[in-house]
């Protein structure tokens, strides 16, 4: 099964908390939303091998995913490092991983296909 991540903001830490908690009354399970402090490649890839195995996805292709959207886009990581910096402390860098098929059919929902 393929999937993708990409990061997609920074938001304030009370916020992602709060949306976390609306996300597990109405859980999408093809999508996990993570917010590190840092950003690094080693914090994503201890968050997704965590919520990984929640999904039921194969860690190691969501480790390969993320590994490989590392290797590939230095210019958004060091875009994305920089406004998490600029926001200070009280904020999370938030990535999202998903199953490829779930974010795909989602979309194309939300485009009436």
């Amino acid at each position: 099964m393929p999937y993708t991540f990409d990061l997609v903001g920074v938001s304030p830490i009370l916020s992602f908390f709060y949306q976390q908690q609306e996300l597990t009354e109405q859980p999408a399970p093809g999508v996990e939303y993570l917010g590190n402090r840092k950003c690094t490649l080693d914090t994503f890839i201890e968050s997704v091998q965590t919520v990984s195995p929640q999904q039921g996805w194969n860690v190691d292709q969501v480790v390969d995913t993320v590994i490989h959207f590392w290797m590939n886009n230095a210019d958004s990581i060091q875009y994305w490092k920089t406004r998490l910096e600029d926001a200070g402390q009280e904020n999370l860098l938030v990535a999202r991983v998903a199953d490829l098929k779930f974010l795909r059919t989602t979309f194309e929902s939300l485009l009436g296909h």
